[in-house]
C-alpha cells in the first residue's frame, strides 16, 4: 500500500511540474500582443540631412519643418564633420527638437582624397558634406529605402508622401526633372539658369561626347533623393560616382563655373536614363538663384517642399521668400548662428 501511495505521489508531482513548464505565462502573452501592435510595427522613415559648420541653422530649420508636419515615425540621420557635431547636438537637445528621433553620423572627408578637383571660383561647392549623398549605403546601413535632403530646404507636406514615392524596378534613386515645372521655365529664362546637361558637362571633352548623351537632355536636381539601398549597392553606384570624380580630376570634365558644380555632374552621368521621378510639387526649387525673381505666394503655399538652391540662401541677405523659411527656424541657444537681415 505504501509503495502504491508513493507512486501516486510521484505521478502527481510530475503532472504539476509538466503543466508549469508548458504553460505560457500571461506576461509573455501580453508582450506578444504588444509586439504586434501598430505602434511597434510602424515603418521607420530615415531622413539624411547634413549639418555643415556655418550653416547649421539650415539643417535645424529643415528638421523642424519635417518634424512639425508629419505623424510618421521619422529617424533623422544628421551628418557632420567631427568639429561641428558637438554644436548640433547642443542645439537639438536645448530646443523643442529634443523630442525627435535622431542619430549623429560623422563623415570622414578622407574618403574624398584625390577625388575632388580644386576650383577657386566657387569653393563652397567643394565642401566635403556636399558629397555625403554619394556614400549613403556606407552611412545608413539598416534601411532599404532612404530620403536624402539638402539642408537649404523646407518641407511643408507630410514626409510620408515623399517616402512613398514609387521607384521602378532596377532604379536606385528618384529625382526631380529640371524640365517638369511650367513655373520653373519662366524663372530659368529670367535668370539664365541651365536645365539641361549642357549646363553641367563640358561637351568639348571627348569623354563627355563618348557618353552619347544629348546636351539638350533635361537634367535633374539631386538635392532631394529617394533612394533604394539594395539597388544602390547592387549597381555599385558609389564606385561609379567615384570613377567620374577621379576622371574629372584628371581631365576637367566639369567644373563649378558651369551650372551645377562638382557634386551634381557625376550623378547626372551615372543615373542618366536610370532613375524614377519625384512628384514635382515635392521639389519646388531655384528659390536661391536670384534675389529678385519670385514665385507666386499661392503657388508656394501649395508646394510640399521648397528648395533655395543657388547662391542666395534664406538665412542670408539678400534672398527671397525668407518668411516661409523663418517659420521653421529655431534660434541657436549658443548664439553662434545668426540670421543676416537688412537691419542686423
Amino acid at each position: 500500500v505504501n509503495q502504491i501511495l508513493l507512486l501516486l505521489l510521484v505521478l502527481t508531482v510530475c503532472a504539476i511540474l509538466y503543466n508549469k513548464v508548458h504553460q505560457v505565462p500571461s506576461a509573455l502573452k501580453n508582450e506578444t500582443v504588444d509586439l504586434e501592435s501598430p505602434e511597434e510595427m510602424e515603418e521607420e522613415i530615415p531622413v539624411v540631412i547634413c549639418a555643415a559648420a556655418g550653416r547649421m541653422g539650415a539643417a535645424i530649420a529643415a528638421i523642424s519643418s519635417i518634424y512639425s508636419n508629419t505623424e510618421a515615425n521619422v529617424l533623422f540621420y544628421i551628418v557632420g564633420l567631427k568639429t561641428s557635431i558637438p554644436h548640433i547636438r547642443r542645439w537639438i537637445e536645448n530646443s523643442k527638437l529634443k523630442e525627435i528621433k535622431y542619430k549623429v553620423v560623422e563623415f570622414n572627408p578622407m574618403v574624398l582624397k584625390g577625388k575632388i578637383r580644386q576650383d577657386a571660383s566657387r569653393p563652397e561647392l567643394l565642401q566635403p558634406l556636399n558629397f555625403v549623398r554619394f556614400y549613403l549605403p556606407l552611412l545608413i546601413q539598416k534601411h532599404e529605402k532612404v530620403i536624402y535632403l539638402d539642408d537649404d530646404i523646407i518641407v511643408q507636406g507630410d514626409i510620408q508622401e515623399l517616402y512613398d514615392t514609387k521607384l521602378a524596378p532596377g532604379h536606385a534613386a528618384a529625382f526631380s526633372d529640371d524640365c517638369d515645372l511650367p513655373s520653373t521655365h519662366e524663372m530659368v529664362r529670367s535668370v539664365g539658369m541651365q536645365n539641361t546637361y549642357m549646363g553641367f558637362l563640358d561637351y568639348r571633352k571627348q569623354a563627355i561626347r563618348d557618353l552619347g548623351i544629348s546636351p539638350s537632355t533635361c537634367s535633374f536636381n539631386p538635392g532631394v533623393i529617394v533612394a533604394n539601398m539594395t539597388e544602390w549597392k547592387h549597381q555599385r553606384i558609389t564606385k561609379q560616382l567615384e570613377k567620374w570624380m577621379q576622371r574629372n580630376v584628371e581631365e576637367n570634365l566639369y567644373s563649378s563655373t558651369l551650372g551645377g558644380g562638382v557634386a551634381t555632374s557625376p550623378m547626372l552621368i551615372v543615373f542618366h536614363g536610370k532613375y524614377s521621378t519625384i512628384n514635382p510639387m515635392w521639389h519646388i526649387r531655384h528659390l536661391g538663384w536670384s534675389p529678385d525673381t519670385r514665385y507666386s505666394e499661392h503657388f508656394l503655399q501649395e508646394a510640399k517642399l521648397l528648395h533655395w538652391n543657388g547662391r542666395y540662401k534664406p538665412w542670408d541677405y539678400p534672398s527671397v521668400h525668407t518668411d516661409l523659411w523663418e517659420n521653421w527656424f529655431i534660434p541657436d541657444p549658443s548664439g553662434k548662428f545668426k540670421l543676416t537681415r537688412p537691419d542686423s
